[in-house]
């Protein structure tokens, strides 16, 4: 038998198809050229030939015939004595080239040579995976859920290979089901026991820029430019844009007639607020705009420092601030300042008030803590809230709101 059907006898082939055939037909040559060197300790007078559309293989030798005697190299040269017992024709100095049968290399050579092909073929898959996905970083993808898992999700693409969506990267509010399909970024390839493991990601700013490059043309087309996105997932995000076209308002263009574009994407991030702003080199400018929805009243900046004090309305502030400090959090991100808010100076006739530490002794540091993190640092602050708005704002139970109240109402009473 001078040939061996490859699809028959390396069921492995058969899970190829992301190879493409001039590389694959360099690895099984490989492989069998080893397979020589190991018999006959070199493979210079071989050759490997692959037939890569049936599937088959032919390994020839090539020998020079010699006198009788005279041979040096056995490797390269065949007595005309052995020449003539092959085929009678042959005379000396002719290139004998004979077909070698697979099967006379033995069992085990053959078997190792199997496992070899297999391995190299493998690992060249994983490669091409590996290549192909970091080619893609960053791109959107739609996949569909193979399996939800506590900690991931299991997706699989339009290949069949296997991605991974881990707890981390989905928006919190994510609920996922078997057989639907899902749309995120490919966030980085990771290499974890020579396995190729391909991560996705939901939260990072990149997914939201590519959800807005879809629905937005003008961003596409490079008349709207994304100058940076900050995001605090399922929460709230806020985008900065600019146009270098005076006739493209592109906070509207992202937006759209009645919020048309926007809100197909607040839907994709399950409610996320998205602020849209436009970008200006005006420190000042950005930072009253990257505290939307408050109205501020002044500010004082210091630009060495990159700190901002700013100044607002009584009623602004825990705007400014946002439920559980996010707003204030996107706004120092957004443009890279930190910055305080405080309450406007009111006149002399501004009515007596306690800051909440001289509580301390009654109500714990941890509620006043949460108290002041969305923006009620005194007394008349908190009170000026009603309970239901308190309880929506903080983390505190109705019990504990009510409890504070009393005791803040108390103090007002004996003043």
């Amino acid at each position: 038998m001078a040939s061996i059907n490859l699809i028959e006898a390396f069921q492995e082939f058969k899970d190829a198809e992301n190879i493409d055939r001039p590389t694959m037909m360099k690895v099984v040559e490989d492989v069998f050229r080893t397979l020589l060197r190991k018999k006959y300790g070199s493979d210079e007078n071989f050759d490997v030939i692959v037939n890569a559309e049936q599937g088959d293989l032919e390994i020839f030798r090539r020998r020079m015939i010699v006198e009788d005697g005279e041979v040096e190299d056995p490797l390269a040269e065949i007595a005309y004595s052995e020449a003539i017992k092959i085929e009678p024709d042959f005379e000396v100095g002719e290139e004998l080239i004979e077909s070698l049968d697979l099967f006379d290399f033995g069992r085990r050579a053959i078997l190792a040579a199997k496992q070899t092909l297999a391995s190299r073929i493998g690992d060249l898959k994983k490669n091409v995976l590996v290549q192909k996905y970091e080619e893609r970083l960053g791109e959107l993808i739609t996949a569909e859920v193979y399996q939800v898992w506590r900690k991931e999700v299991l997706l699989l693409d339009d290949d069949g290979n296997e991605l991974i969506l881990p707890k981390s990267e989905q928006i919190p509010q994510d609920f996922f089901k078997k057989g639907e399909n899902i749309r995120a970024i490919i966030s980085r390839v990771d290499v974890k026991n020579n396995t190729p493991v391909i991560i996705l990601s939901r939260t990072n700013p990149l997914f939201l820029e590519k959800l807005l490059e879809m629905e937005v043309p003008e961003i596409a087309e490079g008349l709207i430019t994304i100058k940076k996105i900050v995001r605090e997932p399922g929460e709230r995000a806020k985008v900065a844009v600019e146009s270098y076209d005076d006739r493209i308002d592109p906070v509207g263009a992202c937006v759209g007639m009645k919020g048309s574009r926007i809100h197909g994407i607040v839907r994709e991030l399950k409610n996320e607020n998205i602020d849209v702003i436009n970008y200006t080199n005006n420190i000042q400018l950005l930072i009253q705009r990257s505290l939307t929805p408050a109205k501020i009243s002044f500010m004082e900046l210091d630009n060495e420092k990159k700190y901002a004090e700013v100044f607002l309305p009584q009623d602004q502030v825990s705007l400014a601030i946002g439920r559980r400090g996010v707003n204030i959090k996107l706004a120092c991100e957004l443009t890279g300042y930190n910055i305080d808010v405080f309450r406007e100076d009111d006149d002399a006739t501004e009515e007596f008030d306690i800051d909440l530490e001289e509580f301390s002794d009654e109500i714990d540091q941890w509620i006043i803590d949460e108290l002041k993190r969305v923006g009620c640092d005194t007394a008349r602050s908190v009170l000026a809230l009603s309970p239901q708005e308190l309880e929506r704002r903080t983390d505190l139970e109705k019990e504990t709101i009510a409890d504070i109240r009393r005791i803040l109402e108390e103090e007002f009473e004996k003043e």
